[in-house]
C-alpha cells in the first residue's frame, strides 16, 4: 500500500477496547425488556450504529423499552465504562509509527465527545497525542454510514479523501469510508472480517500489523 497522506481511526473497537462492555450491558437489557438475542445478533444489527438507533429496531422487533431508556442506558454505559476500559493491543505502536513518519491521524467516531473522552481519558498518553483531532458523528450531525464524518476529519487534516485511510471495525464504517472515496482497513481481532471485506475493507486482524499495511516499514 501507498503511505497514506492521512489516517482517520474509528474509536470504540479500534482504540479502546469498549465493544465488549457496551455489547454485554446491551443484551441483558434487551433480554430483561424481552428480546433476548445472541451476541452475533447483536454484532449484526447493532456494531457501529448508535444507541437511538438500537432503540428504535429493538422497538420494532419486540422489545418492551422505556421512553426514557436511551438516557437511561447512556448514563449507566458511561459509569460502567469509567471502571475501565483498555486500549486495543497495539495502538501505541501504530500511534508512534505515524508520528515518525510525520503522518497525521485523527478519530471520526459515532460515538459522544463525552464517551471519547471517558474511554480515551484513562490512557493520557494516547489522550494527548488526540487532541483537538477528536470528531463526533453525534456532535457534526453527520452519523456513519454517512460519509459526511469522514470526509469533514480529512478536511481537518488537510488531506483529500483518495490519500487517506481509514480504519474500522464494523460495516457500517466501512460503507462510510467507501462512501467518502477512502481506502479502509477493517479490522477483526476476533473473526474473519468477511462482512468487512464485503464492503471493501483490506481486512487485517492485529493492530501490531498496521504499520507495516499502510507502509510505514
Amino acid at each position: 500500500m501507498t503511505r497514506p497522506a492521512a489516517v482517520i481511526f474509528d474509536c470504540d473497537g479500534v482504540l479502546v477496547d469498549s465493544e465488549g462492555i457496551a455489547f454485554d450491558l446491551l443484551g441483558d437489557d434487551l433480554s430483561q425488556h424481552g428480546l433476548p438475542m445472541s451476541p452475533g445478533q447483536l454484532d449484526r444489527l447493532f456494531l457501529g450504529g448508535t444507541i437511538q438507533g438500537v432503540f428504535a429496531t429493538a422497538r420494532d422487533l419486540g422489545a418492551a423499552l422505556p421512553d426514557d431508556w436511551v438516557a437511561d442506558f447512556y448514563r449507566r454505559l458511561y459509569a460502567r465504562l469509567a471502571t475501565g476500559t483498555p486500549l486495543i493491543a497495539g495502538v501505541e505502536l501504530v500511534l508512534g509509527a505515524l508520528d515518525a513518519a510525520a503522518i497525521p491521524y485523527a478519530v471520526g467516531s459515532n460515538g459522544s465527545d463525552e464517551k471519547m473522552q471517558i474511554t480515551l481519558g484513562q490512557h493520557p498518553q494516547v489522550l494527548a497525542r488526540l487532541q483537538g483531532r477528536l470528531f463526533s458523528g453525534q456532535t457534526l450531525g453527520m452519523l456513519k454510514p454517512d460519509p459526511g464524518l469522514y470526509l469533514a476529519v480529512a478536511r481537518a487534516l488537510g488531506a483529500g479523501p483518495a490519500d487517506c485511510v481509514v480504519i474500522e471495525d464494523s460495516p457500517t464504517g466501512c460503507i462510510a469510508a467507501r462512501l467518502a472515496g477512502m481506502r479502509c482497513m477493517g479490522f477483526a481481532p476476533h473473526g474473519d472480517g468477511k462482512a468487512l471485506a464485503a464492503e471493501g475493507a483490506q481486512v487485517f486482524h492485529a493492530m501490531a500489523d498496521l504499520p507495516g499495511l499502510l507502509g510505514l516499514g
